[in-house]
């Protein structure tokens, strides 16, 4: 029900736009969150925008570098990742939850996706 895209390499400094597209429902009302997960690491989040898009939230690592919004037309969140370094290197996952924005804990998400690889080379 959400599909990632937009994964891939690229060098340190350079940039990438995830996609997270909703299908078989409508996640209008819920709050899309974006998470990744290093090998051998925790699943860690990574920022939160809120079902109408008025609010959102970072980890502090990602903010001013990371930006994320939504289409709800289209169903579709993205996350647009600026300045890359080879530690943002992971696979990422978008999710949706009832919840706020302020929700962090992967569990509190309801729905997930399949993950998108990002590789940033040094």
């Amino acid at each position: 029900q959400l599909v990632e895209s937009g994964g891939g390499l690229v060098q340190a400094g350079g940039s990438l736009r995830l996609s997270c597209a909703a299908s078989g429902r409508t996640f209008r009302s819920y709050t899309m969150g974006w998470f990744r997960q290093a090998p051998g690491k925790e699943r860690e989040f990574v920022c939160a925008i809120s079902w109408n898009g008025a609010s959102t939230d970072y980890t502090d690592s990602m903010k001013g570098r990371f930006t994320i919004s939504r289409d709800s037309a289209k169903n579709t969140v993205y996350l647009q990742m600026n300045s890359l370094k080879p530690e943002d290197t992971a696979v990422y996952y978008c999710a949706a939850t009832l919840g706020s924005h302020h929700v962090t804990i992967p569990h509190l998400y309801n729905y997930w996706g399949q993950g998108t690889q990002v590789t940033v080379s040094s």
